[in-house]
């Protein structure tokens, strides 16, 4: 690629090679002269006068295509459908009467992009349910992990871990499902028209109803798609593309939550993304492990949150049968949509096979935070010894009060605790101390949800995809 021309970074940085190739001009020019076929055959089929030579030379020439004749022809006709229709016509002169025969430019056009969005689907589905297994993975193996809460990145009660990660999971999910849905309710445009009545192909088989209607059922079967859209103007409806979008939009915002979360923790230093050997975090900073994996991510997932907005004013400014204003936006914002969220995936398989967690970092953490938040159960423990709750209760606010003020005022560690164990007053429940501060029990029933979330939930979704390696031994 030349120097002096700009190359998008989605394709050259961020996304997958087989992502990439997708929406290349090779898989789209392919896929045009094999629908070209496949019509030309159901059209022989059907009774037409179209020869098995002519359908031969057309199968001998699928990916041999000539680029610069088709640009020269494109130059010529500012029409990229019939400089491609000609420039083959030439390799293939004795097959270049029935090329095209009958149909419009939407006929290759759109329902190339319908095999394209079902292929892309097809290869960021099992990605995500890829990432969903390592991250399930993790959440069981820190299922019990007590870590310190944040509301409003506030210390809060505890939580664990692998808790806090099926916090992100469940979103996950949602997006998996969503996806999975969007692909599940593909349909091609099959064989329509110019304005979608099938008039042209009904004057070619003499006002045979039956055959027009076969023709459109055996193209859209050739094609592995399992139905058509019945009604369709020139183009099929834009609602589709936005549908789609939408779900991966959807998608970026889980994933620009969760990898925040991610250097929030990084921050804190409990939780950090992998870091290579000799991987250099600042140019000036020698010292820096910035999360830059979560920091691409929350990038993509901005860019491809905004596309959702393309495809909603695409299909909303649609005229009639059609309008070709469509057509530029579509060229970007579709591919862009695929290989943003594919870029994230290669990141989240990565980043979830691979996040270190640091317990001592954390349990430092919750020792600074949990003797406030334990104070309840002082109380409470004092008063099952005979205690009056009022006098324990102003007993441990004075207490509190007078740590609060070393670790703000004086920038030292919570000395709480040392303070009830050196007041006689609490003598009562000084054996009893270690075992009311243990922070596992101030998380509930998290390791418990975390084992019935992913037994209920993960494993039920990861299943469909067992085959094409997302595992579904998670120890639950």
């Amino acid at each position: 690629m030349s120097d002096r021309v700009y190359e998008h970074p989605l394709v050259s940085r961020y996304a997958s090679a087989e992502m990439s190739y997708l929406f290349s001009p090779h898989k789209k020019f392919s896929t045009w002269r094999r629908l070209w076929l496949a019509l030309a055959e159901a059209e022989q089929a059907l009774g037409l006068d179209i020869t098995d030579g002519q359908l031969d030379s057309m199968r001998g020439h699928l990916e041999d295509i000539d680029y610069d004749l088709a640009a020269t022809y494109e130059k010529k006709f500012r029409h990229d459908v019939m400089a491609h229709v000609h420039a083959w016509g030439d390799q293939i002169p004795d097959a270049r009467p029935i090329i095209h025969l009958g149909a419009t430019s939407c006929y290759v056009g759109d329902n190339t992009d319908l095999v394209v969005l079902r292929d892309a689907l097809d290869a960021l589905i099992p990605k995500l349910a890829n990432a969903v297994h390592h991250l399930a993975a993790f959440a069981e193996t820190h299922a019990a992990l007590p870590t310190l809460g944040f509301t409003h990145f506030q210390p809060a009660q505890l939580t664990t871990v692998g808790k806090r990660a099926c916090l992100w999971l469940q979103e996950l999910l949602m997006d998996l499902r969503a996806l999975t849905r969007a692909r599940a309710d593909l349909r091609f445009r099959g064989v329509k028209g110019t304005t979608g009545t099938q008039g042209s192909f009904l004057a070619l088989f003499d006002g045979d109803h039956d055959k027009v209607v076969e023709l459109d059922r055996r193209v859209t079967a050739s094609f592995g798609f399992p139905s058509a859209f019945r009604v369709t103007g020139q183009t099929y409806t834009r609602k589709l593309d936005h549908e789609i979008v939408s779900a991966l939009a959807s998608f970026g915002a889980t994933a620009h939550r969760i990898a925040t979360d991610i250097r929030l923790l990084a921050n804190l230093k409990e939780l950090e993304e992998p870091f290579g050997k000799h991987q250099i975090g600042s140019s000036a900073m020698a010292y820096k492990r910035n999360p830059m994996r979560s920091e691409r991510v929350c990038a993509l997932s901005r860019h491809l949150i905004s596309l959702a907005q393309d495809t909603a004013w695409t299909g909303a400014l649609q005229w009639m049968e059609r309008t070709l204003d469509d057509s530029a936006n579509r060229r970007m914002s579709l591919p862009e949509s695929f290989l943003a969220a594919d870029g994230i995936l290669e990141v989240f398989q990565n980043v979830f096979a691979g996040l270190v967690v640091y317990p001592a970092v954390i349990g430092r953490r919750i020792a600074s935070e949990l003797p406030f938040m334990a104070t309840e159960n002082l109380i409470m423990a004092m008063v099952r010894k005979g205690a009056d709750r009022q006098e324990v209760h102003e007993a441990i606010r004075v207490h509190s009060m007078d740590a609060a003020q070393v670790v703000k005022g004086e920038g030292g560690d919570n000395d709480l605790i040392d303070r009830v164990r050196a007041d006689s007053y609490f003598a009562p429940i000084h054996p009893d101390l270690d075992t009311l501060l243990d922070p596992s029990t101030f998380v509930g029933r998290a390791p418990q949800q975390v084992s019935e979330f992913l037994e209920a939930e993960v494993r039920p979704a990861l299943a469909p995809f067992a085959q094409l390696g997302a595992a579904t031994s998670l120890r639950v």
